[in-house]
């Protein structure tokens, strides 16, 4: 592949991935979470009462990042900090019931989101690129390719 196309190649997957962020905020956005406070509270609904530092390294970003959001969320009463049995010095994060209830809209803005960037690819299409961006991801983290069973691909 020519260098040109290859500059070209990370410009569209860079452009794709900023604008499927900008039209999931949007949606987000009509419920009042803000960029990365999904991926928080869809963190803590797959696993409750993580540590801020466990959450940081999950996501991929620097603890006062999640400290700051976590106190966001905190303030609009989606999660809830605890100090840990074993030692006080440590929080664990919870989801909050009103914080469970946000978790089906969150999840609807997401799918909403995938249909309208998967619009046009048939279900063959978007399988190959399921595996193309989990091969990107894996060269880019540095890890193996580990494509299990891709989730259900949408016409």
């Amino acid at each position: 592949m020519a260098k040109a196309d290859r500059t070209a190649t990370m410009s569209r997957l860079h452009s794709a991935a900023r604008l499927a962020r900008t039209a999931l905020a949007a949606r987000l956005l009509a419920h009042g979470f803000y960029a990365g406070q999904d991926q928080i509270m869809l963190a803590l609904d797959r696993e409750d009462g993580q540590t801020p530092g466990t959450l940081a390294d999950r996501l991929g970003v620097r603890p006062p990042t999640i400290t700051k959001t976590i106190n966001r969320l905190q303030a609009q009463g989606f999660l809830d900090k605890r100090a840990s049995n074993s030692d006080a010095r440590q929080a664990h994060i919870f989801l909050t019931d009103s914080g469970r209830e946000m978790i089906m809209a969150i999840e609807k803005s997401v799918k909403k989101t995938e249909k309208q960037a998967l619009k046009g690819l048939d279900k063959k299409d978007q399988k190959a690129l399921y595996k193309l961006l989990a091969r990107v991801e894996a060269n880019l983290s540095g890890a193996e390719v580990m494509v299990e069973e891709e989730p259900e691909a949408e016409e």
